[in-house]
């Protein structure tokens, strides 16, 4: 399970939606042991609630998939928390929203739009990364070639990394395994040859995204 989508960090949101409060907190796992660890831990903190509903997605593909109404009305809280996890792709993640019941019955609909809806401003608050399994050159360059780096970074979209100051500067760059030969070859024209470089250990690597950039 080399590249994934998943919440940048763990966190929570909050939400009254007539008069009945809505606590969504979301964190990361990597086993449903962990996740139903996770919503064990949230009911015991709210035992007073009324409800805790969940959802988990667990794999590389997220082929681990579950999801609990709580006591809710069939498929108007897990099932619409767990789709909005889907549409994003995201995976490796728990969702608990707790409800306290303020006394004015939401519907049918009206449940599905709140617990999707928290859901969605939960991930958008908390944001959203790919994980990457991403290969890299470590690079030795004069201060003089330093200088230009910046332009070179720009030029292949790349971010530095790993920098330390010397007698030389020794910096990386890493980037997708597909991309190794054409970056070996820009590197080393812009330099007109006169570069060292040597290849270093993959990393896990996890790029911020945006979450949402159509609407769900």
């Amino acid at each position: 399970m080399e590249n994934y989508k998943t919440i940048k960090t763990d966190g929570f949101f909050e939400e009254t939606i007539k008069k009945s409060r809505f606590i969504c907190q979301i964190k990361r796992i990597y086993t449903e042991e962990e996740g139903r660890t996770f919503i064990t831990k949230i009911k015991k903190e709210h035992h007073k609630a009324n409800h805790s509903c969940s959802a988990m997605i667990i794999g590389g593909n997220g082929q681990m998939k579950r999801s609990s109404d709580d006591g809710e009305p069939f498929g108007t809280a897990g099932v619409p928390m767990l789709s909005v996890l889907e549409k994003q792709n995201l995976t490796n993640l728990v969702v608990v929203i707790t409800r306290y019941f303020g006394g004015v019955k939401l519907g049918t609909g009206g449940l599905i739009r709140a617990y999707s809806g928290i859901t969605v401003a939960t991930i958008k608050k908390l944001g959203v990364v790919e994980v990457k399994k991403q290969v890299g050159l470590e690079l030795t360059l004069s201060y003089p070639q330093y200088q230009t780096y910046p332009q070179f970074l720009e030029k292949i979209a790349l971010a530095e990394t790993e920098t330390i100051f010397s007698d030389t500067i020794k910096t990386a760059i890493y980037f997708d395994p597909e991309r190794e030969e054409e970056l070996i070859t820009t590197l080393t024209n812009y330099y007109h040859g006169k570069i060292t470089f040597t290849k270093i250990n993959p990393k896990i690597i996890e790029l911020p995204l945006i979450p949402f950039d159509n609407d769900t």
